[in-house]
């Protein structure tokens, strides 16, 4: 995204680049910049009309009127025709810069001078409305760019200096004022505070942290004054990976834009010559053949095709569409993905984390007859704090800290099973009834009566007893599933827990379809199956361990992205916290962003197309090509930044 070059046809984008401005004076004074070429060319413009029509001079004409309109054309043309040689330089004859420089020094070949004039001015205005557009457009990330604060203030010692940010080191503590933001991502020392996380989020409600939470660089400390110890230089931190992110997105290309791009590289040597057989082929034909009246034909041809319109504003709808989803705290890493999102019909969600809390919480411990459930517990908790699966946490939760002193050898996970290990020699299992039944493990309970989560465990070949583990839903979950088929897109849960804990959440939030007991690759199963009934598939998940369905979806959506780095890496779209209403959120910005771009595909094609046949056939001027050209390009412009002020 560095430089506009590719994205844009013509010259003003380029000259301006606004990646670096900083405050609204500054923003001022650049777009101030754009427009003085187009005011002086239009007052000299004015000046020539006035003095060939309104107060008829005797002295202007000949060269002395060539030089006037001349002094009009050099502001605005000189960039434009420099443009022109750079590209036919790089290999790239036919450009727009070239098409343009034709036909406006054609113009001035066959002394329309006014009409060469207007055509280069009203294209340079286009030009700089589209430098706004883009600047505007890029507005949102910088915004995300500001949240970095260039200084903070470290504790060295018993004092508190104000340094460089990037200057800190890992370990260095921030001390941390109220409203102050914080510039480095960290690990919270103080007790609790209170963080505005809506640069990272899109959401401003606070968020408390504990002692020992990680803090991102980007949050506002709102009460109290906190100390934040730093784990991650000021360049990898998560907000700098997110702005890499988002300002990379537009290396994507959709294939839309694609097509767009290689069609005017087709397109536009064809209308060259078009226009030359507009020019000269008539001679064989007619008897009273001006060579004066058809080569203004063929300018105003040339003119009217030149297809700024579509080049310009498509790569400016799909940019918009980036900006406005990162407005609402979605990463989207490249315009394909958007086009993808707009025509989805299927999203299959993973339950734990991304529909409900992942906060689990231990229900009840039921030990058979005989069993020391303290010791068994102290066992279990030891084991687990080896896993990163939420369900350990509810157990830490529960039985306190994991014990070091207990000696566990040989410790396995078994993927979708739970875990084992060995203790004083004897073998010890804890996760679901498919482990015991793996491990031939006799147990005379049903699991299917048991509505929450199992956690089933065996020592030394004999089953001793289980712990019930609940999840709660996510508040928003069920307004997104409605939203969801509101927009007529179906909705599939898979999961790795028990067949009646997703079949309950599935029928409390109205989900289509919903299958438990999954193991990794059964879910890939079930996703190809839906896939094989041509529907473009969404998967929602933690975007770490459904990395295969992630890769196999046609868009991988990931929940709660700024835990993970892995998250950020594997899928394709981001949702930086964990609000499921951020899913049908980021199909209706994908839609709206693919309606707008048709719309502008629409309006340049169908205006151009008219203008054309009437310029062939005589019937249209130079005025007339300059409305279908720049008129139809500032149109869609116009259209394309209307996705930043839609309100989703």
């Amino acid at each position: 995204m560095a430089h506009e070059h590719e994205e844009s046809c013509c010259a003003p984008v380029h000259e301006h680049d606004h990646s670096h401005d900083h405050g609204h004076e500054h923003d001022e004074n650049g777009t101030l910049k754009l427009f003085i070429p187009s005011i002086i060319s239009f007052v000299l413009l004015l000046a020539g009309i006035a003095l060939d029509n309104w107060i008829p001079q005797t002295w202007f004409k000949g060269y002395v009127r060539l030089i006037g309109y001349g002094a009009a054309y050099i502001p605005v043309g000189l960039p434009v025709i420099k443009d022109a040689f750079k590209s036919i330089q790089s290999g790239d004859f036919f450009s727009e810069f070239f098409l343009m420089g034709i036909a406006t020094l054609g113009a001035f070949a066959i002394a329309e001078y006014p009409e060469g004039v207007a055509v280069m001015l009203f294209y340079s205005v286009g030009e700089a409305f589209q430098s706004m557009a883009v600047a505007k457009a890029k507005g949102n990330i910088k915004t995300l760019l500001d949240q970095r604060p260039d200084q903070v203030s470290v504790l060295q010692g018993e004092e508190i200096v104000t340094v460089r940010a990037e200057t800190v080191s890992i370990g260095d503590i921030i001390h941390l004022k109220p409203g102050e933001k914080l510039g480095l991502d960290g690990q919270l020392l103080s007790e609790t505070a209170s963080f505005n996380t809506s640069a990272l989020t899109g959401e401003s409600k606070p968020d408390t942290k504990r002692k020992g939470e990680t803090v991102l660089a980007g949050m506002i400390n709102l009460n109290t004054v906190s100390r934040v110890q730093v784990t991650t230089a000021y360049k990898d931190s998560k907000l700098s990976k997110i702005l890499e992110l988002v300002q990379n997105a537009t290396a994507q290309k959709a294939p839309t834009e694609l097509f767009i791009r290689k069609f005017a590289k087709i397109y536009t040597p064809i209308v060259v010559f078009l226009a030359i057989a507009i020019c000269l082929l008539p001679a064989l034909f007619t008897d009273d053949y001006l060579f004066r009246d058809w080569l203004y034909r063929a300018l105003i041809f040339l003119v009217i095709s030149c297809p700024c319109a579509l080049v310009i504003s498509i790569p400016l709808g799909y940019f918009g569409g980036i900006g406005a989803a990162s407005r609402n705290g979605i990463l989207i890493k490249g315009s394909n993905y958007l086009d993808v999102l707009a025509q989805a019909r299927h999203v299959v969600m993973d339950k734990t984390g991304t529909l409900t809390e992942g906060v689990f919480r231990v229900q009840e411990a039921i030990f058979q007859p005989g069993w020391d459930k303290n010791e068994l517990l102290k066992w279990v908790n030891a084991l687990e704090s080896h896993s990163t699966h939420p369900v350990a946490t509810a157990i830490h939760e529960y039985a306190g800290p994991a014990d070091r002193s207990v000696k566990l050898e040989n410790i396995e996970e078994v993927a979708g099973h739970g875990l084992k290990a060995d203790v004083n020699g004897k073998e010890l299992l804890a996760g679901n009834f498919k482990l015991m039944d793996k491990a031939g493990i006799v147990h005379h309970l049903d699991p299917s009566g048991i509505v929450h989560t199992v956690i089933a465990i065996a020592y030394d070949g004999r089953f001793a007893g289980y712990l019930t583990i609940a999840d709660s839903i996510k508040p928003e979950a069920g307004p997104a599933i409605r939203r969801l088929h509101e927009a007529h897109v179906k909705t599939t849960l898979l999961s790795g827990d028990k067949e009646t804990v997703v079949q309950h959440v599935a029928k409390e939030l109205g989900i289509g379809k919903a299958f438990g007991d999954l193991l990794p690759e059964d879910k890939v199963s079930k996703v190809k199956e839906i896939k094989a009934g041509n529907e473009i598939v969404a998967f929602v998940g933690d975007g770490v361990n459904d990395a295969p369905v992630v890769a196999l979806s046609d868009v991988g959506i990931a929940m709660g992205g700024l835990g993970s780095d892995a998250t950020i890496e594997t899928a394709d779209v981001v949702i930086q916290d964990d609000n499921p209403a951020k899913i049908p959120l980021a199909i209706a910005i994908g839609k709206a962003t693919r309606k707008i771009v048709w719309q502008n595909i629409g309006l340049a094609f169908g205006v151009k197309a008219i203008v054309l046949i009437l310029g062939a056939g005589g019937l249209a001027t130079m005025w007339e090509a300059v409305f279908a050209d720049v008129g139809v390009a500032l149109l869609a412009i116009l259209n394309a930044v209307r996705i930043q002020r839609m309100k989703f």
